[in-house]
């Protein structure tokens, strides 16, 4: 299903790039929700002027004692939807006699959320802060061990490997080295030591890596964005859009290492295909 308003995942990804404090502002905005929706959220209420703030469904602001305006349009995000699986799927993997339908999850765009500004009524007072990200709580979380670094090339900040990943002690910017590292692993770049996915090409794969790095640092206000930028830049091109898959794996992947952090995790897969 097409997203509505020409929402792309390479789009948000693109801004979020190109718009210096763009992610931190959606994070601290709309962090209850995934990395990708505070994205579109953000980038929506941009384009349509409207100031980003609490977010929440018609239902849920009328339970809080507020209703939208009259002519407000829903912001438009990504949510799960379980649907049957079709016939010819069922055939090849039938349920067991008796059983339930085979469902799956896809992910679609639904227009249901209004920030703060389009509504009116009862003065909002619930304030909910946003959870500490704390990084041995994220590997722990992740499943993924950080082993000493023992490579002599001095080039080299970080490494991994399997699910292990090794900062050097002179990395100029450790903690952008370790989300690096971090997301080669969720990517699946690593699967095999000593060897990145054989399916992606090596600038690809250093751009979504280094992508995971830039959202992350930019969401948690910490040093190192600009050069993620520029190290993009120089590994795929500047102004050259990342594929709209790799677009989406960037985003779960950031969000993964996010919430693992904040003692949230989603299991700590390689990601296969993004959500």
């Amino acid at each position: 299903m097409s997203p509505p308003l020409s929402i792309r995942w390479a789009d948000l990804l693109a801004d979020a790039v190109n718009r210096p404090g763009l992610i931190l502002e959606a994070y601290s905005r709309f962090h209850g929700y995934s990395l990708g929706n505070q994205a579109a959220a953000i980038f929506q209420c941009r384009i349509r002027d409207l100031a980003p703030g609490p977010i929440a469904t018609l239902q849920r602001w009328n339970e809080l004692g507020r209703r939208v305006k009259a002519g407000e349009k829903a912001l438009v995000l990504c949510m799960p939807v379980s649907v049957r699986v079709k016939e010819d799927e069922a055939i090849r993997r039938s349920a067991p006699e008796g059983g339930a339908p085979r469902m799956r999850t896809v992910f679609v765009w639904k227009a249901r959320w209004f920030v703060l500004g389009q509504t009116e009524g009862e003065p909002l007072t619930e304030s909910v802060g946003i959870p500490s990200w704390d990084e041995d709580r994220a590997l722990e979380s992740l499943s993924i061990r950080r082993v000493p670094f023992d490579l002599v090339d001095g080039n080299v900040q970080g490494v991994s490997h399997g699910r292990t990943v090794a900062v050097s002690p002179l990395a100029a910017l450790p903690a952008k080295t370790l989300l690096h590292e971090l997301a080669h692993v969720l990517l699946g770049h690593c699967a095999e030591r000593g060897a990145d996915r054989p399916d992606l090409p090596k600038s690809l794969v250093e751009a979504e890596a280094e992508a995971v790095a830039l959202l992350c640092l930019e969401a948690l206000g910490l040093p190192g964005a600009e050069y993620a930028r520029g190290y993009i830049q120089s590994w795929y091109g500047a102004g050259k859009a990342l594929p709209e898959h790799s677009a989406q794996r960037i985003f779960k992947a950031a969000d993964m290492i996010l919430r693992a952090g904040r003692g949230q995790a989603q299991p700590g897969e390689a990601l296969r295909s993004a959500a």
